[in-house]
C-alpha cells in the first residue's frame, strides 16, 4: 500500500508539473506574440520604461515564481483543494478562440498605450454608464472597452494569464487554501461566502469545484462580466451573480461568514476602498473572515520592487501607485479587522483578515 501511495504521488506531481509547464509555455508564447504586435508587455528594465530603483533582481522573480507552484501543489496534497483541471481536451476550442481574440485586441490595446488614452469614458448604446462611478469608467490596462462590453468580458482572464506568464490561476488558489483552511471540519451548506468584485468568476468557479455545495454568490460592477460569471458557475444552482459596487454592496448586514476580494483594491481610489473596508465589515458576521489578495506592495519582496514601480508605467493603472506604499493594514484595523495571516503567492499578497 505504501509503495501504490508513493507511486501514485509521484505520478499526480508529474502530471502537475507537466500541466503548469504546458500552461506557462502558451501563455508565455502569447506574451512574446503580444510583444511583436506592438509596444505592449515590455518587460521591467527594458526600454522605454526603466524603473528609478533598478532592474528586477531576476534570481527573486524566478524564486518566486518556482515557489509559487511549489506552494499550489503542496496545498493539493494536503488536500486543501483538488488538483487544477488545465488541460482538457473540451476546453481546446475555446482557448483557441480566446487566444485569437486577445490577439486581435492588442493592436487597439497598443495604440492606446502608445497614445496613453486611459481616461476616456466608456460610451454605448446598451449600457447606461451614469449608473457607474467615473473612476471605473477608464480603460483599465488599456483594454479596449474598459470592464463595459462582452468582448472585454470574453479576452479578460487570458489578457490576466499572459501577463503573468500562465501563474494568475496559481495564485487565485492561494486564497482557495484560506478559504479550505477557514471552513475544514464544517458543513459547506452553512457557510455564506461572497466573491466580491468576481469578474469572470474565474475563482468563483474554482473555489465551487473544490466545494461544491458552498452557499456562495459572487458581487460585480459591470453586468458584462456578471453575465459571464453567470455561464461560468451555471451548474450550481444555490450560487447567485449579484451587480453591484463594492463600497455600497446590495447585501445584507451581518449575513456572509467569509469574503473573498482578488485584484480589486489596486483599481481603487483611496477614499473608495476605505468605503469597501467599511462595507466589507457591514455584511460580514462577527467572527467572519475577509481574505484580501491583491499585488505586492513595495517591501513585500524588495527584489521584485522595480517591477511594481514599472508596472504603472507599461499600463494604465491610475491608482496603483498609490497602492504601493498605502497602509491598507490601518484602514482595516479602524474597520475593525484583525490580521490572522500573510503569505506572499508570486506577485500576490494573500492576507486573512478577522472580523472582530
Amino acid at each position: 500500500m505504501g509503495i501504490l501511495d508513493d507511486t501514485n504521488l509521484a505520478l499526480g506531481r508529474a502530471r502537475y508539473v507537466a500541466a503548469q509547464g504546458i500552461r506557462s509555455a502558451w501563455y508565455g508564447a502569447h506574451y512574446f506574440a503580444a510583444l511583436r504586435l506592438g509596444s505592449g508587455y515590455i518587460r521591467p528594465g527594458d526600454a522605454p520604461f526603466r524603473a528609478e530603483s533598478g532592474n528586477v533582481d531576476v534570481k527573486a522573480l524566478r524564486k518566486a515564481f518556482f515557489d509559487l507552484f511549489a506552494y499550489d501543489r503542496a496545498n493539493v496534497e494536503a488536500g486543501l483543494y483538488p488538483p487544477p483541471k488545465d488541460l482538457r481536451l473540451r476546453d481546446l476550442a475555446s482557448a483557441i478562440q480566446s487566444s485569437r481574440a486577445f490577439l486581435q485586441d492588442v493592436p487597439k490595446v497598443d495604440e492606446r498605450r502608445n497614445e496613453r488614452r486611459g481616461n476616456d469614458v466608456r460610451k454605448s448604446n446598451s449600457i447606461d454608464t451614469e449608473r457607474y462611478p467615473n473612476y471605473y469608467k477608464q480603460n483599465f490596462h488599456y483594454q479596449s472597452d474598459g470592464w463595459l462590453s462582452d468582448e472585454s468580458a470574453r479576452i479578460y482572464d487570458t489578457q490576466v494569464e499572459t501577463l503573468f506568464t500562465g501563474a494568475a490561476d496559481a495564485m487565485r488558489r492561494a486564497s482557495l487554501a484560506e478559504i479550505s483552511r477557514e471552513i475544514k471540519g464544517r458543513d459547506q451548506r452553512h457557510i455564506r461566502l461572497l466573491d466580491m468584485a468576481c469578474g469572470t468568476g474565474r475563482f468563483l468557479a474554482q473555489t465551487l469545484r473544490a466545494f461544491p455545495k458552498l452557499n456562495a454568490a459572487g458581487l460585480d460592477l459591470s453586468p458584462n462580466y456578471a453575465e459571464r460569471a453567470r455561464q461560468q458557475v451555471s451548474q450550481w444552482p444555490q450560487v447567485d451573480i449579484v451587480e453591484g459596487a463594492a463600497e455600497a454592496m446590495p447585501i445584507d448586514d451581518d449575513s456572509q461568514d467569509i469574503v473573498v476580494s482578488i485584484y480589486l483594491f489596486h483599481e481603487l481610489p483611496p477614499r473608495v476602498r476605505s468605503d469597501v473596508f467599511k462595507d466589507v465589515a457591514r455584511i460580514l458576521k462577527p467572527g467572519g473572515i475577509f481574505i484580501f489578495a491583491d499585488s505586492l506592495q513595495f517591501g513585500d519582496n524588495e527584489g521584485l520592487d522595480p517591477m511594481l514601480e514599472y508596472f504603472p508605467e507599461g499600463f494604465h493603472e491610475p491608482y496603483y501607485k498609490g497602492y504601493l506604499s498605502a497602509d491598507l493594514g490601518s484602514d482595516l484595523e479602524k474597520a475593525n479587522f484583525t490580521l490572522e495571516r500573510t503569505k506572499l503567492a508570486f506577485l500576490t499578497k494573500v492576507q486573512v483578515w478577522r472580523k472582530s
